[in-house]
């Protein structure tokens, strides 16, 4: 590596001199930062705010633990850090209370509320924008907001919330906004910088460690690329080419795989290319039809022999995971050392000490254990949050070798491995089996090479019968995943718009929107093609230009004679008297062509050609006016649809001078926050839930916040629980119809019907019931039923806020219910 001139060195001194804090902190570091957090951290000392978009494991988040450090440099200032998931709160809470102490740091996740008044508070998402909606007396002093995972912009069911927060988010507030990377960073930076101001875009296609990638062919990893070529070229393993043609090649001599095989005993996987040991013989392959896939003991066994554990096992199904650390159960494999073991068990038992000893029965508790310190765990939606939360912990301590787990771990869970292993290519998405994306392959193998531990991260692609390298290195260089708004306005958002702006200020704000401004940058462009499109229309018209007459009027009546007679050829089945009725105009056109001046031009087909030309241009250039009419203000309209929904609901009135205000329900359904805020607003206007027990009201709020699987088919009416919930239910579920109705006649989506598929293990937990009965009877996962629990628990804290006494009063019960054993369990 070459020593930095002296005009670099001074340049670079230069800098340091002008940006002490981030000299400072950059000290401070366990390793030295690279130059894309170092631009990140400078800007934010210039008082600028920042969009960092950089792989996974790069180290984004350097730069929102920067803007922390800036806020706690001056007395009275707060910082916020945002994450989308609870989990990735609970994480980043326990980082920074371990540098900043518990006095200085808060958590506030919906069902958390752990020193809300701190100077730094970790929160989710829709935290901050309830917050900011309520005008809280927390955001006074707020300084820096960092927002983590902001690509999380894109989910079409949350991602809106992200928007509400950049816009409303007060101009003093320095933003920092940690994306993967995407490929329209830029354009997203260029929307921040619209409307937060002086906004840095800095961008690092980077992985801090490399990534080699294989191919798991029987027993042999062979390189997806083929690295004489050059790393530009990208070229694709010829030997893997030839086995996936059939061609019955003798891979195993393949150098690379030689040079792996001959590695095994030190432990690596050799970078250089040796050939066969001496006396080793070459083993000959069979067709690749034939080749047989190892079962994934035999693959942990041998990354396990080749040093490249810990690995994380991407399996796209619960059953699968757990399928797969039963495989390794029964395989007697362990990966663990006597010590190791030890340690696991106290952690284990400290962590989960709290649990109720019948439910740890209920929970495969012990054998889960067993497995833990095997050195083995599944990781996925199903699996008890407090579970979850111990496989990390004890990946992160390398503990755990051997993880399984959906691609919902790749989401921003802290959980690098050394080795990534992607079982298949393809994923369920709910209706069909599809190819995984570039952008999903990205995310997934970025958890491959921890930082300052590994020279390099490996992913290795185990081979399926139909596997094309080609394909597979396509999408392991390609970089094409734009982030795209989801953005829409709800009647939430609405009502609390109206209130603090007025409605026509509102409009703009929403204006404001990414969605509006990729709208309205691809109006721009379409707009640059009408402009070029209509420059060649005048030139065709000139091109046919007549000296006899108007050659456009002239061609326009051939071209609807020609249209009538390809019409009169197809439509043979037409009654006598439509066929009768096309001559008659047919005639009528001809006589009008052969009369019009320019049919005896000399030069008229030449003409004709020209404005042949110009009819098919016109035709197109009309859909691209149609296209920029539809696009300009889409999400005004859509906010206008709205208002008038809540108008004829009476939400909100207009008076006789124009000015838009809100009603009494108006300003209650301001506090009303999820996909329902409508229906719950209405329901608790007309009174539907007034005659509710605890029991039966956390049963209804179930039945509002669960989405049921496709394949569910509802529990039938023997199934609900019985006395005051089912009339409530019917009178919930007209309601429901009557407002999609309306919603539909208004141009609006409406939403999914009421799923009452969870109600009645609901109804039983909020009773007391014990764990293993309602778990049965709600035929889910002990982690899918506190996710479903906890999500009925922020709506039942709604109500307790929002409703009128009564209806508050058995909403806290219900509430109360719900949150006990082992959903109301955290390790926080």
């Amino acid at each position: 590596m070459s020593q930095p001139s002296p005009a670099e060195r001074f340049a670079r001194a230069s800098q340091r001199a002008q940006h002490p804090l981030t000299t400072e902190f950059a000290a401070m570091q366990r390793f030295e930062l690279d130059d894309f957090q170092i631009a990140g951290c400078q800007a934010l000392e210039e008082g600028r705010s920042v969009l960092v978009a950089a792989p996974t494991g790069a180290g984004k988040t350097i730069v929102g633990e920067f803007a922390v450090h800036l806020a706690m440099q001056e007395p009275g200032e707060k910082a916020f850090y945002t994450t989308p998931m609870k989990a990735l709160s609970n994480q980043k809470f326990r980082e920074l209370v371990d540098v900043y102490g518990p006095d200085e740091v808060g958590l506030l996740t919906g069902d958390t509320n752990i020193n809300g008044s701190a100077r730094i508070v970790v929160m989710t998402t829709e935290v901050l924008r309830n917050m900011l909606y309520a005008d809280s007396s927390a955001l006074r002093g707020l300084r820096y907001v960092v927002m983590d995972e902001v690509h999380y912009l894109a989910d079409r069911f949350r991602g809106a919330v992200w928007e509400e927060v950049i816009i409303h988010l007060p101009p003093s507030v320095r933003l920092v906004s940690l994306s993967a990377t995407v490929s329209n960073a830029e354009e997203f930076g260029d929307w921040l910088d619209t409307v937060r101001g002086d906004t840095q875009v800095i961008v690092s296609e980077v992985r801090p460690v490399p990534l080699e990638q294989h191919v798991l062919v029987r027993g042999d990893l062979l390189p997806l690329f083929d690295d004489r070529a050059g790393v530009a070229t990208a070229q694709v393993n010829q030997e893997l080419l030839r086995i996936r043609s059939g061609s019955g090649a003798t891979y195993e001599n393949n150098r690379r795989s030689q040079a792996y095989r001959s590695g095994r005993q030190a432990g690596t996987i050799p970078q250089g290319r040796r050939g066969p040991r001496p006396g080793q013989r070459p083993v000959r392959s069979a067709n690749f039809q034939r080749f047989e896939r190892l079962d994934r003991p035999q693959v942990v066994d041998l990354l396990a022999r080749s040093n490249l554990l810990p690995a994380i096992f991407f399996i796209f199904s619960r059953a699968g995971c757990d399928g797969a650390v039963q495989q390794v159960r029964r395989a007697n494999l362990r990966l663990t050392t006597a010590e190791e073991r030890q340690e696991i068990r106290e952690i284990v038992e400290e962590r989960t000490r709290t649990l109720r000893e019948e439910d740890l029965a209920v929970l495969g508790f012990w054998e889960w254990r067993d497995n833990l310190e095997r050195g083995v765990a599944a990781h996925h939606a199903g699996l008890l949050p407090a579970f979850k939360e111990v496989v990390e912990e004890l990946f992160q301590r390398k503990l755990v070798k051997a993880v399984f787990a959906t691609e919902t771990l790749a989401l921003g869970i802290n959980m690098p491995a050394r080795t990534v292993v992607l079982e298949k290519l393809e994923k369920f998405n709910g209706e069909a089996r599809v190819a995984i994306t570039s952008g999903e392959y990205t995310q997934l193998t970025g958890r491959a090479g921890r930082r300052g531990i590994d020279v390099e991260g490996h992913a290795v692609i185990q081979w399926t019968e139909g596997l094309d390298p080609q394909s597979v290195a396509a999408l392991a260089s390609r970089r094409t995943y734009p982030l795209n708004s989801s953005f829409r306005p709800t009647y939430n958002m609405a009502v609390n718009l109206i209130d603090q702006f007025g409605r026509s200020r509102a409009r703009e704000i929403l204006e404001s929107s990414f969605a509006q401004f990729q709208a309205d940058r691809a109006v721009v462009g379409l707009a640059r093609q009408v402009r070029e499109a209509e420059e060649s229309l005048a030139g065709y018209e000139q091109a046919m230009t007549c000296d006899r007459g108007d050659f456009r009027e002239y061609s326009a009546i051939r071209r609807e004679l020609s249209d009538l007679e390809k019409l009169n050829r197809r439509d043979a089945t037409a009654s006598r008297v439509t066929r009768e009725k096309r001559q008659r105009e047919l005639q009528s056109l001809r006589k009008r062509m052969q009369r019009h001046p320019a049919h005896s031009c000399p030069d008229r087909e030449n003409h004709a050609r020209w404005a042949e030309r110009y009819w098919k241009l016109k035709r197109s250039t009309d859909k691209l006016r149609s296209q920029i009419r539809s696009r300009t203000g889409t999400v005004a309209r859509t906010f206008d649809r709205v208002v008038d929904v809540l108008t004829e609901l009476q939400y909100v009135v207009v008076d006789d001078d124009g000015t838009t205000r809100l009603t009494p329900a108006g300003r209650t359904m301001r506090r009303i926050y999820g996909q329902r805020d409508l229906l719950v607003a209405e329901s608790l206007r007309r009174g539907l839930w007034s005659g509710l027990d605890a029991p039966a009201m956390a049963a209804i709020a179930c039945s509002l916040v669960y989405e049921p699987r496709r394949d569910d088919a509802g529990p039938g009416e023997h199934g609900l629980p019985r006395g005051v919930f089912r009339p409530a239910l019917d009178a919930t579920q007209t309601l429901w119809q009557e407002l999609d109705d309306l919603e539909r006649e208004h141009r609006l989506p409406g939403t999914e019907p009421i799923a009452a598929g969870l109600a009645s293990a609901m109804h039983q937990w909020a009773r007391g019931g014990p764990l293993d009965q309602v778990l049965v009877d709600a035929d889910m996962a002990a982690g899918d039923f506190v996710r479903w629990a906890k999500q009925t628990i922020d709506l039942l804290d709604q109500l307790s806020l929002v409703a009128d006494g009564p209806v508050a009063t058995v909403a806290r019960r219900a509430l109360d219910g719900v949150r006990r054993g082992i959903v109301a369990y955290s390790t926080v």
